[in-house]
């Protein structure tokens, strides 16, 4: 290492040890580390740490993946995991999926979130959120922001359309994250078992909106999953997801093709059909998800789900708190892409 890459260094560890590393409480009983106060000892306690070739840091990251392959392996082919009665296989989503998620969510859409301390630590809670982007990936960004950055890494369990699970392959893979249908009694199951379920009212009106409308809330459907957090007592906690609308704007909706399809649009987007597979690669929009204040349902009587002027009183309270939000932060979003 040459004399002036020696000086970068030190700066650079000096400036970690003084900015970034909290310093450690001790318990009452334990000896606590002797403090490295050398420069010179900060350096070579961090070129230790270091790789000392670009072949070492390759073989290490070789050998981590085939370890880690190996556990996987292991672990699928002995049945060392276990599938709730949903279909939830928690050791492929955090293994498998999630790590598949990740990359996209980082690096590609840069998701920020806020308000992830809304959601409990402990007990059921339902998430409602709005629904856009012509391929529903808002889904698994929000079951991703959930995981990664909750403090007890809590699963959200999505309550989804009939088509999701009737698709070959993202069906099975749709159990096996935690997800399943969109009808209250399993909405209900989930909650009163104490499960984080999200929920997107606005359904295909909210994914299949032309670009012209977005961030416009469509109709919250008939105010279920109200009913539903009612029964259970659990709080409603409104989300609001911007950044989605930009992923595939839809331009148009060939509907014969669709009606031919059996789904339930066709969408035209800038790249889709023109450019084929390519087509299906979304604009790297900048995201933000915002967790919003808990509304209760500790003062309503179970016997208040039936009633449809309440229920309808408590959607539109949920609907405008996410439209509020989305306004929001759409003003303060400089640029659809980069933020």
């Amino acid at each position: 290492m040459s004399d002036v890459a020696k000086v970068i260094r030190l700066h650079d560890v000096d400036f970690e040890a003084r900015h970034s590393r909290p310093p450690r409480v001790w318990p009452a009983g334990e000896p606590a580390l002797t403090p490295v106060t050398s420069l010179t000892d900060r350096l070579a306690e961090a070129e230790a740490r270091e790789p000392k070739s670009l072949g070492e840091l390759i073989r290490g990251t070789v050998a981590d993946g085939v370890r880690y392959t190996a556990d996987f392996a292991r672990r699928r082919l002995t049945g060392d995991y276990q599938i709730d009665e949903f279909g939830l296989d928690e050791h492929l989503l955090e293994s498998v999926i999630l790590p598949i998620l990740r990359p996209l969510s980082e690096l590609w859409f840069r998701v920020e979130v806020s308000g992830i301390e809304n959601i409990p630590e402990v007990g059921g809670a339902l998430i409602v959120a709005n629904h856009a982007g012509t391929v529903p990936l808002d889904g698994l960004m929000l079951q991703l922001a959930v995981h990664d950055r909750h403090p007890k890494q809590r699963v959200l369990r999505l309550l989804a359309a009939d088509l999701v699970f009737e698709t070959p392959v993202i069906g099975g893979l749709a159990r096996k994250a935690g997800h399943t249908l969109a009808c209250p009694a399993d909405a209900e199951r989930l909650l009163r078992a104490g499960e984080v379920a999200g929920v997107f009212p606005e359904g295909y009106k909210g994914i299949g909106k032309p670009y012209g409308d977005r961030y416009k809330l469509q109709r919250f459907g008939r105010g279920g999953f109200v009913s539903a957090a009612v029964r259970t007592g659990v709080p409603i906690i409104p989300c609001s997801i911007v950044g989605s609308e930009e992923i595939y704007p839809k331009l148009a909706d060939l509907k014969p093709l669709a009606r031919l399809l059996g789904i339930p649009y066709f969408p035209v987007t800038p790249l889709f059909p023109h450019l084929g597979p390519l087509g299906a690669i979304p604009f790297p929009s900048k995201w933000y998800i915002e967790f919003g204040e808990p509304i209760s349902t500790a003062g309503y009587e179970p016997a208040d789900a039936d009633d449809p002027m309440t229920m309808f009183e408590v959607t539109d309270q949920v609907r405008e708190t996410i439209q509020g939000t989305l306004y929001k932060n759409l003003i303060k979003r400089r640029n659809p892409f980069t933020g």
